[in-house]
């Protein structure tokens, strides 16, 4: 008998705990598992990997002590388990044999121990078993979300959980030394020249030198209408504009029966998207961004697990979405066309399918995709650890890059107006630039090196020059084109030597995990937020709304980190605190829930995954995972309102509607004022609630 032997997971750090089984839909609606055969696992024998094969650890430094690790489970790989099961085959080869030798039983062999051989289970077989949802849920309440296995032989990344978009296995980690951890500086020196340098927004002018005091927004309107300063009259407006943060108080709070992914305005303002994990994109007229009207829906067919991402061509006239298949749908946003998406599959080569198509796999997954500035090509970053160029014209991808050696999370263009520079941020710590013009020999043009864990998100400033990633390692970083690594410098390096492999699926990250990377080329490192259990996304504040002036970022602990270039916080909107309670606990809740590991089963809780800020307007549209047990999902819309609580104005603060924008009672407790008033304004206009409900699952499958 062989030693149960351990397998790569294929994706060490997915975005997301998902099956392993492709959910997609059938032509009716309905779900369907996609599963080789009907059995939940298959046995191979195992005997291949030999007895004395060991697990692979990281070895001890000298940060690591005594070379211990923090996972519990070090003897794991010593347990043998044999299963036994009836066969009506004569005796095995090994009984006859030891017959013949005289040293056991033949012809007195009893029926029952003729008829049983022993079966082997490898590892992997354990772990798949252990995978699936309802053990999931038994030994979390157990911390069983939260062990952690050693890193497995690469051999194994083609068999059984291909991909690990579900696996529940950690990764080791290293024990450090309790010493005193040295932050990055905040404020930050160079943060603060930036500031000063009027690429980010303008400083504040003091009418009063020696009391120095911040003009509240009535004074320097005043001002600004009286003439009183000259300097204060041309750069008044910029001033007004990047003073205004909105509040945590949400106007509206829309909800979802599935957790959100993304949600992002369009660069014109007048439109906005939000994507579910039900495989739905939903389109709202936002060209008055404090009164949304819903526009459309559209659907990704046969998704797995979840729309990763979703990009708006620079004329709003096309929506493309992508899954984590090596297909893209493209949607018309017209709501007068309610045609089929056309499939992009980006895979197709010209001709020949993807190198990952000849190995035997169907399909690689894409986490990002993104237009260009002209609308003719989208930019991918895939799970086979490579960036793709479609060009939808000829329909199939003209450039496959590579240029990693684990996922590539995040991708984007360079510069509004070129398609030539390209950024991959992967989980091998790198964010690589890449200049389609000077690809002879497919090396990247440079790379930022400074992450010591994977990239959630890459976004561009748009000028071609600046470039904001968010880590694993929780932090976020600005980065500078002029101050890259050379490739030469790069390759002299080994990015996974400066990272501990931490799993920010089910692991907290402590103050006592984080080591500066002696090669970091970052600018300013933006500390605070938490970037756990999702690819959790970044972006730059825009410069009509906020005059470039600030960074902000979703975050695992239900907020948006809006932060100056300087590192220190702006300010804060609470979409836990905003939604709490907004919703009726479901008496299914449990089925979908994220956590269960933490001892607070099903309780409210907020990890915002990503937020977009108004081109135009002083709002924050936030898409998160929100609700009982983050089991469902919401965008809430936040504006500034000069810190009041409330106002008086109609529709009131915290109005709570679903995905159609549609007031609902059943979002409301029986008893509540909300509750009473909507169903008072129901039977003023003559519409009983329940209808209302019936005619949104007639049309769009979405009622409550």
């Amino acid at each position: 008998m062989s030693t149960l032997t351990p397998r790569s997971t294929g994706r060490d750090e997915s975005p997301d705990p998902a099956s392993q089984a492709a959910t997609i839909y059938d032509q009716e609606g309905e779900w369907v598992d996609e599963e080789s055969g009907g059995d939940d696992m298959d046995f191979e024998d195992s005997t291949e990997h030999g007895e004395s094969e060991e697990l692979e650890y990281f070895e001890a430094t000298e940060d690591d002590g005594d070379g211990e690790f923090q996972d519990a489970d070090d003897g794991l790989s010593g347990v043998e388990i044999e299963i036994s099961i009836d066969t009506d085959e004569a005796p095995t080869e090994a009984a006859e044999a030891a017959g013949e030798a005289g040293t056991g039983p033949t012809s007195q062999t009893t029926p029952a121990a003729a008829t049983r051989a022993p079966v082997q289970v490898s590892r992997n077989q354990i772990l798949q078993l252990l995978g699936h949802a309802g053990l999931r849920r038994i030994f979390a309440s157990h911390g069983g979300a939260s062990f952690g296995l050693a890193d497995l032989d690469e051999d194994d990344d083609d068999d059984g959980m291909e991909g690990g978009y579900g696996s529940m296995v950690g990764r080791r980690r290293r024990k450090r030394k309790a010493s005193k951890v040295e932050f990055p500086k905040v404020p930050s020196d160079v943060g603060r020249e930036l500031m000063n340098s009027g690429n980010f927004g303008s400083n504040e002018y003091y009418q009063d030198i020696l009391r120095r005091k911040k003009q509240k927004l009535a004074r320097r309107i005043l001002s600004r209408e009286l003439g009183l300063d000259a300097v204060q009259d041309r750069r008044g407006n910029k001033l007004l504009s990047q003073g205004l943060i909105p509040s945590s108080n949400a106007d509206t709070i829309i909800h979802y029966n599935a957790r959100c992914y993304s949600g992002q305005f369009s660069d014109d303002g007048n439109f906005f998207f939000s994507c579910a994990q039900d495989f739905k994109v939903r389109m709202y007229d936002t060209s008055n961004p404090y009164e949304w009207q819903y526009y459309k829906t559209v659907v990704y067919p046969f998704g797995q697990w979840t729309i990763t991402d979703a990009t708006l061509s620079p004329d709003n006239k096309y929506l493309a979405y992508s899954s984590i298949r090596s297909t893209v749908c493209l949607s018309a946003t017209d709501p007068n066309e309610s045609g089929e998406p056309w499939l992009l599959d980006f895979a197709d080569m010209g001709g020949t399918r993807s190198h990952r198509a000849h190995r035997g796999y169907s399909q690689f997954g894409i986490w990002s995709i993104r237009f260009s500035g002209d609308g003719r090509e989208i930019v991918a970053g895939t799970g086979d650890h490579s960036v793709y160029v479609y060009d939808i014209e000829s329909r199939r991808s003209i450039l496959r890059i590579p240029g990693h050696t684990e996922d590539v999370n995040a991708v984007c263009f360079g510069d509004q107006s070129s398609p030539h520079i390209l950024y991959s941020g992967s989980d091998d710590t790198l964010i690589k630039v890449w200049d389609r013009r000077s690809m002879g020999d497919s090396r990247e043009a440079g790379v930022f090196m400074g992450h010591t864990e994977g990239l959630t998100y890459v976004d561009s400033k748009g000028d071609g020059r600046y470039v904001l990633s968010n880590g694993k390692d929780q932090t976020m970083k600005l980065w500078d084109l002029r101050k890259m690594m050379s490739t030469t410098d790069a390759s002299k390096l080994t990015p996974s030597r400066y990272t501990s492999s931490f799993d920010y699926r089910f692991m907290n990250y402590s103050d006592t995990d984080y080591t500066p990377h002696p090669h970091d080329k970052s600018l300013v490192t933006f500390r605070g937020h938490k970037v756990l259990k999702t690819l959790i996304r970044c972006h730059f504040s825009p410069p009509g709304s906020t005059n470039s002036r600030y960074v902000y970022t979703g975050s695992a602990d239900g907020s948006v980190y809006i932060y100056n270039l300087d590192a220190t916080l702006a300010g804060k909107v609470d979409v836990n605190k905003a939604t709490h309670h907004s919703r009726r606990r479901e008496p299914d809740s449990y089925a979908a829930t994220y956590d269960m590991d933490d001892g607070r089963q099903g309780q409210w809780k907020t990890c915002v995954r990503d937020a977009s800020w108004h081109p135009n307007a002083p709002v924050i549209a936030a898409t998160s995972w929100n609700g009982w047990g983050e089991s469902t999902g919401t965008c809430t819309i936040h504006s500034w309102n000069d810190g009041a609580e409330d106002d008086e104005a109609e529709p009131t603060m915290g109005r709570r509607v679903d995905q159609r924008l549609q007031e609902n009672e059943n979002l409301y407790s029986d008893a509540s004022p909300g509750a009473r008033n909507i169903r008072s304004r129901l039977r003023s206009r003559g519409v009983a609630a329940a209808a209302v409900t019936a005619e949104e699952d007639e049309e769009d499958d979405d009622g409550w």
